[in-house]
């Protein structure tokens, strides 16, 4: 029997969300591009022109991404895959990591943040035979996108001479091209009490992600036709109602905002919320209510939020900081992120404050 061919998708950066596309670059034994980066200190030389430099302040040089190059990826289904990104969207994530000064994020396996280690160096290959790469031993395609950083950090240096580091690897939020194409189009055609319908259930289903729930279920309307809703049934959708209040959950859903009044919340928390998401992905999405992963995904998608909702996040954020760990295999740490996390309790506890003065 013939294997069954891998799928191949193509990452884009989300606009809505371009402040965390690139969120940090982390040194790794096993690099997804497969290319080991250069090291030069004071023990290794380098026949390079730059090598002087480079014994004097010890930097590693390396591709960050490479444009067109597949790279092997299992999802949590256990379905076998490859990503890749285009030219364009090399350049955006380039441009992304230092518009929003994400130069001073590295991590260590992707798991642990690291101090000490901090980009320098940003270029895009423009020209492969005169760009300086080549100076350094790389044959990498026009379009790449590489980095040199500095290391000030002990530990990760001693990595890199053992050869336990071997290589970078971003972190950042990207989304399937087609799928974002899809969501585009995802557009309701109704309404049944209060929630929305859909004539597909692919647009259910992208939906109910929306909102913190799964899946989707369908209904038989008088004229024979059958729509679909997010969520698995009803009932659910009735529980999330209960959970929240119901003029806000109808916001949520329906992006309606006649009780919305907030919009400036910082994008750090967006930022906290989408990670918070990730991470709790990442575990079977086994941390949280379906409170947290709403209200994540309100943040993420910058829904104007009411002053009640103020409120109750603050409420929130400052009872469960206490359950903040900073260990993403802690629940605690998880949910505090989904709601926020610090600067969205610094900014809420403002906005409380200045709305109790002006009742003064």
């Amino acid at each position: 029997m013939d294997k069954k061919p891998f799928k191949i998708v193509e990452l884009v950066i989300d606009e809505e969300n371009e402040h965390v596309s690139i969120d940090a670059i982390s040194l790794v034994t096993e690099p997804a591009i497969m290319v080991d980066f250069l090291y030069f200190n004071k023990q290794k030389k380098s026949n390079v022109c730059l090598a002087k430099l480079d014994e004097e302040q010890q930097m590693l040089v390396s591709p960050a991404l490479i444009p067109n190059k597949q790279i092997f990826r299992v999802g949590q289904d256990g379905q076998e895959y490859y990503v890749y990104f285009s030219k364009e969207t090399v350049r955006k994530s380039a441009h992304s990591y230092l518009k929003y000064q994400n130069n001073h994020n590295a991590t260590i396996q992707h798991e642990s943040k690291v101090s000490g280690v901090f980009t320098v160096e940003s270029w895009i290959v423009e020209d492969k035979e005169n760009d300086k790469s080549t100076k350094y031993g790389f044959d990498v395609p026009e379009g790449t996108w590489m980095v040199a950083m500095k290391i000030e950090n002990d530990e990760v240096i001693q990595g890199i001479k053992d050869g336990v580091l071997k290589g970078l690897s971003i972190e950042g939020f990207f989304v399937d091209k087609m799928q974002k194409m899809s969501s585009e189009k995802m557009e309701q055609i109704g309404e049944m009490d209060g929630f929305p319908i859909f004539d597909t259930k692919e647009s259910a289903i992208e939906y109910a992600k929306t909102i913190g729930c799964d899946g989707f279920h369908s209904h038989i309307l008088d004229d024979g036709s059958e729509v679909f809703m997010p969520c698995t049934d009803h009932e659910v959708l009735d529980a999330l109602v209960e959970l929240i209040e119901e003029e806000e959950m109808k916001d949520i859903l329906m992006e309606k905002h006649e009780f919305a009044s907030y919009t400036n919340y910082p994008k750090g928390a967006s930022a906290n919320a989408e990670k918070g998401m990730m991470e709790n992905e990442e575990r079977g999405n086994k941390c949280a209510t379906q409170v947290g992963k709403i209200r994540a995904s309100q943040l993420v998608a910058r829904k104007p939020i009411s002053f009640k909702t103020v409120k109750r996040v603050y409420s929130y954020l400052k009872r469960a900081k206490t359950y903040d760990s900073g260990n993403w295999d802690d629940c605690g740490t998880i949910s505090f992120s989904l709601w926020g996390g610090d600067v969205m309790l610094r900014w809420a506890e403002k906005i409380i404050k200045q709305e109790e003065n002006k009742t003064k």
